[in-house]
């Protein structure tokens, strides 16, 4: 349950956050760095064991947290899971959506079906359901903040990235327009967060042959997001951590 104890001066206690991809990565750098400054943090990914990995290092810096266990490719899991917690909780006060499927980067030609199906059911249908499944919670809060992870192709086009890149276009779009809705009816605001080139298994895959010693720790990604989230942000924001 988020922390209702009055001396708590930590900056987001009370508050509840819930955290997609929240097993590794920025996900869970994210989660972590977020029950640190004292949100409840929901934890949701497939991997069960990694998230109780999370869970551990959230407990053990004294942060509060749950697991959800989905698979955002179930056509139902993001609705199951809404009801799951809107039956526990009044109002979400921060969503993160750091949940992805990077495909095989391959040219447009030879983008394997299966894959993009995958990506496009993750990256965007499942950003739809969680805007559409948690859009009372959101309402409910003071001053609820949506922040989605996003990818420079998904602004800027790079060959063999496409399958990968619409998809994100997709997904600024879909983030931008629920914004733009929601922005004169509620206290909602929606920002769009480019971690730049980041120390994950997404980008090992993307860039095999690249020492991660060169790039920065998702940490440091995370870190920028708490501040969002203590800070807040004007409509439309939009930033790229470097």
């Amino acid at each position: 349950m988020p922390n209702q104890n009055p001396t708590d001066d930590r900056p987001l206690a009370g508050k509840l956050a819930l955290v997609t991809g929240a097993s590794r990565g920025i996900g869970a750098a994210t989660a972590v760095a977020l029950a640190k400054a004292g949100a409840h943090v929901v934890l949701t990914a497939r991997d069960v064991k990694a998230l109780e990995k999370v869970e551990d290092q959230i407990h053990a810096d004294g942060g509060t947290s749950t697991i959800a266990p989905l698979d955002l490719t179930e056509s139902d899991s993001v609705s199951r899971l809404a009801a799951a917690v809107s039956s526990r909780w009044d109002a979400l006060d921060f969503l993160v959506i750091s949940a992805a499927y990077l495909p095989q980067l391959t040219p447009v030609t030879q983008i394997d079906p299966k894959q993009f199906n995958q990506a496009m059911t993750i990256n965007v249908l499942a950003t739809q359901a969680l805007l559409a499944g948690f859009d009372a919670m959101l309402k409910r809060a003071e001053a609820a903040r949506v922040i989605g992870l996003t990818s420079s192709v998904g602004e800027k086009p790079r060959a063999y990235w496409a399958a990968y890149g619409s998809t994100k276009a997709a997904f600024e779009n879909i983030l931008e327009s629920y914004g733009q809705e929601v922005e004169k009816l509620s206290g909602i605001r929606v920002a769009i967060v480019d971690p730049g080139a980041t120390r994950t298994a997404m980008r090992a895959r993307a860039y095999p042959g690249e020492d991660p010693a060169t790039v920065k720790p998702p940490e440091e990604v995370a870190a920028r997001i708490a501040t969002l989230c203590e800070d807040g942000f004007s409509a439309g924001h939009r930033e790229r951590v470097d």
